[in-house]
């Protein structure tokens, strides 16, 4: 286990806001050694932290406490699901996890999904897309490759959602169209023009659909929206 012990700074007043704090989890070190290159050559981000298994990486995650972990979805002693389902079950302000992966079609990629990571990378993208990435995810208004999501969720929709209550009816119409434009992988700027509304109404209503339905960000809404029959595949 390789650990950078930069605790990085909050931001005072007259200060540049303190980097985006990063945590690379991949029994490869070539992996781990080129996403470290590329993120630590970013304004705004640092690596503060590294480990070869997920059984490392979860303790790793509990004392540093990053903003985002890059969790590798296969690894030794502790694989990328179940390092996400430990973390994000043992920390009460647990950081968002980007799982990476050979083939997006993998059904571990959806185990993660479903087990609380935010989105997925494929290991072949370039610098520029994992960049964009990693921003995209931290900044949680959208989602990240909306449509190789759905199409995840919709090809293992038939698995669980015998077993998956029904959305809540407590939810309103109009936070049942913003969870609809939210499944098309529509930003907040972009449901708020859809709908004609301001961003800020757009991000209270996205903040009742999460809370409602019991997760914690746009990936899981989605997926709830697939295994609980609101969206229906095609």
């Amino acid at each position: 286990m390789t650990t950078v012990r930069n605790e990085g700074r909050p931001a005072g007043d007259g200060e540049a806001p303190r980097p985006l704090r990063i945590v690379l989890a991949d029994d490869e070190q070539l992996v781990r050694g080129a996403l470290r290159a590329i993120l630590g050559a970013e304004d705004g981000m640092e690596v503060v932290g590294e480990a070869a298994t997920g059984a490392e990486a979860v303790p790793l995650i509990r004392e540093l406490r990053p903003d985002l972990v890059l969790m590798d979805v296969r690894m030794p002693e502790t694989d990328g699901i179940r390092a996400t389902e430990q973390v994000l079950a043992s920390m009460s302000a647990p950081p968002r996890i980007i799982v990476v992966t050979t083939f997006e079609n993998d059904a571990s990629v959806y185990a993660a999904l479903r087990a609380g990571a935010s989105g997925f990378l494929l290991k072949r993208s370039g610098a520029e897309e994992l960049v964009q990435a990693v921003r995209l995810v931290a900044r949680s208004d959208s989602l990240l490759f909306p449509a190789a999501v759905r199409r995840l969720a919709a090809r293992h929709t038939g698995e669980r959602a015998a077993d998956e209550p029904a959305l809540p009816d407590r939810l309103s119409g109009r936070e049942r169209a913003v969870l609809r434009l939210m499944t098309g992988g529509l930003t907040n700027a972009e449901i708020a023009e859809r709908l004609g509304v301001g961003p800020a109404t757009v991000k209270t209503h996205v903040a009742g659909v999460l809370a409602k339905l019991g997760v914690r960000d746009r990936t899981q809404a989605v997926i709830a929206a697939y295994e609980r029959g609101f969206v229906r595949p095609g």
